[in-house]
């Protein structure tokens, strides 16, 4: 039986023209995986908007039914691949979505926990990013907008039990005029690393 994996990535949003997250995933869904077995990889992009990740989410697990939920997401202002470890129940009251939506609430979830886990294998996908030689960290905090909201409903789905593994990667930015490199990152060395990302989570998914 195949093993899927379902890579998400975003569209653009109001500071952020071009989301190199759209062809990150596009690049990682034709990657093959000698010797790990059968890997079937389902792609995603989501309209950067509170209601696409609502209504989108739940449908692509059902739909999909993945072993591994990989979710790509940019931060405009790092300079380094950062591997987050947690949801915060927090939203920004001051930035709408690309749909001009602004939550009412600070909260995602009012009286609730203040963060939810990821079950990601953190240490070891920090260890796969840097060998390749990228900058990369690992974070406990993936903001208040969209990518924050994500992981949330993301670690809420893997609670019921589905999928088994939730990583969210955030990747610098890239401007298109700049390719094939920005930041001392190019395209090609976010889908090495993307690649490498995929195998661990694969290994580890197994045992999971």
């Amino acid at each position: 039986m195949a093993f899927t994996i379902l890579l998400t990535g975003f569209g653009p949003f109001p500071g952020a023209p071009f989301n190199p997250t759209e062809p990150l995933v596009q690049e990682l869904a034709r990657k093959r995986f000698p010797g790990v077995g059968t890997v079937r990889a389902a792609t995603h992009i989501f309209n950067v908007s509170y209601g696409a990740v609502d209504r989108e989410l739940p449908a692509l697990i059902e739909k999909e039914r993945p072993d591994a939920l990989i979710m790509f997401g940019l931060a405009v202002r790092t300079k380094h691949v950062r591997i987050e470890t947690r949801a915060r129940n927090a939203l920004s009251r001051t930035l709408s979505d690309a749909e001009g939506c602004l939550p009412s609430t600070s909260t995602i979830v009012p009286g609730g926990p203040a963060a939810l886990a990821l079950r990601t294998p953190a240490q070891r996908l920090l260890v796969a990013v840097r060998s390749i030689g990228l900058p990369v960290k690992i974070s406990h905090d993936a903001g208040h907008y969209l990518c924050n909201y994500l992981c949330w409903r993301a670690a809420e789905s893997a609670r019921k039990g589905m999928p088994r593994i939730t990583s969210f990667i955030h990747v610098p930015n890239l401007h298109r005029r700049q390719w094939p490199r920005a930041c001392g990152v190019s395209l090609d060395d976010l889908t090495t690393a993307g690649a490498a990302i995929m195998r661990v989570v694969t290994s580890s998914a197994r045992f999971a």
